[in-house]
């Protein structure tokens, strides 16, 4: 998508963040990635959530339903006040629990766009490193998060100016093996694990999500 456009979804989504009901606590909004880097246009918008757990549960709104939409789990995993205002977003999982990543980017996604919603419990920053570590124990290269983001939204507010800084491309960032070399890995599995992650990201279409517990 062209960039201003895609600097526009992503205002769009901090916009929803800020006023609406989520299907969990949102603690902090970044993006990563061709839009962090300038480009234009943006081939994949990048966008990471850190989300929290709902603090308390509701048995009653849990079976009600699960008998009116066959979902378990409303009131626990994902906000029963949520999923009243927005029964159409609501999603689950294959067992059948409501599952926040999928119910996040229906909320927050149009579907046709070409956009990819990272959803964890833990920060970016956090989350890069686990998943390097992971991704180079098993040779799975196509699983390293960009480590190359911008926080956007954070505790309760967003950086207006990162957000201009974002939309005018004025930020700087290496390549994605020099920046990978940063975080410790050697020039060459650097350059193989770059090359991996934009493959992988270049075979996927639409709005997807992912999912990540640390």
């Amino acid at each position: 998508m062209e960039r201003a456009r895609a600097v526009d979804r992503v205002e769009a989504v901090l916009d929803a963040v800020e006023s609406e009901p989520m299907p969990v606590p949102v603690r902090e909004v970044w993006v990563y990635g061709d839009v962090a880097l300038g480009l234009d246009p943006v081939e994949r918008l990048d966008v990471y959530v850190t989300k929290d757990l709902l603090m308390r549960s509701d048995s009653e709104a849990t079976e009600a339903f699960e008998r009116s939409h066959g979902v378990k789990g409303v009131g626990k995993s994902v906000s029963a006040e949520w999923a009243e205002a927005h029964p159409e977003h609501l999603r689950a999982n294959g067992n059948g629990y409501a599952a926040p990543e999928k119910c996040l980017a229906a909320h927050l996604l149009p579907e046709d766009d070409p956009v990819h919603l990272e959803v964890c419990n833990a920060s970016f920053d956090d989350n890069v490193t686990q998943r390097l570590k992971g991704a180079m124990a098993r040779d799975a290269y196509e699983q390293i998060l960009d480590p190359r983001g911008v926080c956007l939204y954070a505790e309760g507010r967003r950086s207006e100016s990162a957000l201009e800084k974002l939309r005018e491309g004025d930020l700087v960032f290496p390549t994605l093996s020099e920046a990978l070399t940063m975080l410790g890995m050697d020039d060459e599995e650097a350059g193989t694990a770059a090359d991996a992650v934009r493959e992988y990201r270049a075979a996927q279409t639409g709005a997807t999500v992912r999912g990540d517990v640390v």
